[in-house]
């Protein structure tokens, strides 16, 4: 009975994701492969030095098969998916950082803007080694991620590593915090300059509302505006669709794929444009990530702005939660977007039409810094070449030159030694005289 127990799970778990049914003529292949799976059960069962649960053994496996796929699948036991469910403690906050985990490691993707992490002067790849003294090489994000959290006002220790430094040990205090996804000032006197961390069920409104204050500000007098999306990890789909809708006036924004081609969704603009008309130039580097570059993308497409910095994370996936029975749930990818002209993210990352050096403005070649790609298991983009052997002969694949870019902190985006913003203002005022020929 027990045998048969396993055998229904499993067979399942394949029925859930389609791929039994898909294998009806194999079904000898799929339990002969099960069989294989009891056989280990029970040799874990029988000879493991210390006595191991069912339970804990089932839940194991399932968290393999799912770590087994991609960096963001996951497994949460009946405990973890009822946190998912309930509201949060109202006591309980985090240090405001994005992580993920890269070839065993965790990994800073950027601090939100104005946290605790980012007061405490956590960087964009910065190595977590421990929280609180205990290692963080064998936890799984969803795990590091809880460990980070924890009662209102309390410490948590980390011990990092950024770049080709030692240790270095940091204390923050973990503080209710609320993210501005997006804030706004005037430069030059006639550009508008916003600043999209994240997107939330406010940030359309926001974005609204602060270009309306922009305007007034300069006597609607503004000749362009500047988005920036530097280190925005991304957050709610829709909200970033939305955000997207709002300098877009006509065109897609984005095309969701599954697993069945037939079943692609494409996402189209509403009428009108809160920039009406007036040119943009946006801000990417290595941490825009996912729901940042569904907007980047739709930007690029409609032809809508300028994109200038360096190349984006590559990361377009999006996951299910789903239930199971045990009380259990899954975090599956069960999609990805790719740019309404079909460009593929993930794994790939999209090019600024503008690179920029510590120097000088130039054509961007090939970004420097770990992307989506680089994650062990990440998933592959149809379109991306095979990389050349090791021993290829000069000049048998070209390959642009990289170009150097330098590293913007969250702390250092939009003040006076933000290289990448000072260009992207003289850009901004070159289109806007070009508008003003063409117009004239």
């Amino acid at each position: 009975m027990r045998k048969l127990a396993i055998i229904a799970l499993v067979s399942a778990l394949f029925t859930a994701g389609g791929v039994f049914a898909q294998q009806k003529a194999g079904k000898d292949g799929v339990y002969e492969e099960l069989n294989f799976f009891d056989e280990a059960f029970e040799r874990i069962r029988q000879d493991s030095v210390d006595s191991v649960s069912d339970t804990k053994l089932i839940d194991a496996a399932i968290s393999g098969m799912l770590t087994g796929l991609d960096p963001r699948s996951s497994f949460l036991d009946e405990a973890a998916f009822k946190a998912t469910q309930n509201p949060a403690n109202d006591n309980v906050a985090g240090v405001g950082m994005v992580v993920t985990i890269e070839n065993g490691q965790l990994k800073v993707i950027s601090p939100r803007d104005g946290s605790p992490a980012a007061r405490a002067g956590i960087t964009p790849g910065d190595v977590i080694f421990s929280i609180d003294k205990e290692p963080t090489y064998d936890l799984t994000l969803h795990e590091a991620e809880q460990k980070l959290r924890g009662p209102a006002d309390s410490e948590v220790e980390l011990t990092l590593r950024r770049g080709n430094s030692g240790p270095i040990d940091i204390k923050i205090k973990r503080e209710p915090f609320k993210l501005q996804t997006v804030a706004g000032r005037v430069e030059g006197g006639n550009i508008g300059y916003l600043r999209v961390a994240g997107f939330d069920g406010t940030t359309q409104k926001a974005l609204a509302d602060t270009v309306q204050d922009l305007r007034q500000r300069t006597g609607n007098k503004v000749i362009g505006f500047i988005l920036d999306l530097r280190n925005n990890p991304g957050g709610n789909f829709d909200a970033a669709v939305a955000a997207a809708d709002a300098l877009i006036d006509k065109g897609d924004i984005v095309v969701v794929k599954g697993r069945k081609p037939a079943a692609a969704k494409r996402i189209s603009a509403t009428p009108g444009d809160l920039a009406k008309g007036l040119p943009i130039v946006v801000l990417i580097n290595g941490g825009t990530a996912r729901e940042a570059e569904l907007v980047v993308g739709a930007l690029q497409d409609n032809r809508r702005a300028v994109t200038l910095g360096t190349k984006s994370f590559g990361e377009s996936s999006i996951e299910s939660l789903l239930p199971l029975g045990n009380g259990g749930a899954i975090r599956l990818t069960t999609a990805r977007f790719t740019t309404p002209n079909g460009r593929e993210i993930q794994g790939k990352g999209l090019e600024p039409d503008l690179g920029v050096s510590s120097l000088k403005l130039a054509k961007l070649g090939r970004g420097e810094g770990r992307h989506e790609a680089d994650l062990p298991g990440a998933l592959k983009n149809p379109d991306q070449p095979a990389k050349p052997p090791a021993d290829a002969p000069p000049g048998a694949t070209a390959t642009p030159a990289p170009v150097e870019a330098p590293s913007v902190a969250t702390g250092d985006m939009g003040s006076t030694s933000d290289e990448q913003l000072t260009q992207a203002i003289d850009v901004l005022r070159g289109l806007a005289l070009i508008g003003k020929r063409a117009t004239g």
